[in-house]
Parts: structure tokens; C-alpha cells; sequence
């Protein structure tokens, strides 16, 4: 864990957040300036940095994040109306928590390109 890591303080619940989703490889949460009416954060439990520091050994977690993404907009009402997962990689990419992390935006038309 990074000691500042926001996220990993989240994770070890030194800081508050609405966890809507947990288990024993991710925890979703509630975005704090949510883009869509439904926005959550799926977080992996293990520290990863960005994208680009996967491995092959986190080829099973990726593909677990994808399946809670599909469960949460299920269980939430929004999958037949669509949805989208996103994932910033580095600064120019819109990242600024250094934890590997998911947005799960649905409930209104998402446009395309987005940004």
C-alpha cells in the first residue's frame, strides 16, 4: 500500500465512503462528483498504479472488475439502457488517484467522443 494512496485508506477504511459493492478482490463506491446519475469507482483491493503496470497475473482481475461492473448496472436498473466503464491512464489520461481504478458512469446518454 502507498501510505497516501487515498484509495488504499478507503480500502483499510481509515477514510469514509458509500460502498455500494464489496468483495474479497474489489470494492465499488460511490464517486464524490458523479458525472451520471449513477457513477461508482470499482476498485481493486490490490495496489496497482495505472493501467500500465499490470501483469499477466492481474489478467483475472480485470476480467472480475468487468463482470462487478455488469452486476452493478443489473442490479441498479441501468444495463439495457447502456452504460460505460472507463479507466484514465496518467495525467494526460484524466488520472489523478494513483490506484488503478474503474468508473462505472449510467442512467443518462453518454455522448461520443467523450471529453
Amino acid at each position: 500500500m502507498a501510505e497516501s494512496c487515498i484509495f488504499c485508506r478507503i480500502l483499510d477504511r481509515e477514510i469514509p465512503a458509500k460502498v455500494v459493492y464489496e468483495d474479497d478482490r474489489v470494492v465499488a463506491l460511490e464517486d464524490l462528483n458523479p458525472q451520471a446519475p449513477f457513477h461508482l469507482l470499482i476498485v481493486p483491493r490490490k495496489h496497482i498504479r495505472t493501467t500500465l503496470d499490470l501483469s499477466t497475473a492481474d489478467n483475472e482481475l480485470i476480467g472480475h472488475i468487468f463482470q462487478v461492473a455488469g452486476k452493478l448496472a443489473h442490479d441498479l436498473g441501468f444495463a439495457e439502457d447502456g452504460f460505460r466503464v472507463v479507466n484514465n491512464c496518467n495525467e494526460g489520461g484524466g488520472q489523478s488517484v494513483w490506484h488503478l481504478h474503474f468508473h462505472l458512469l449510467g442512467g443518462r446518454d453518454l455522448s461520443w467522443p467523450p471529453g
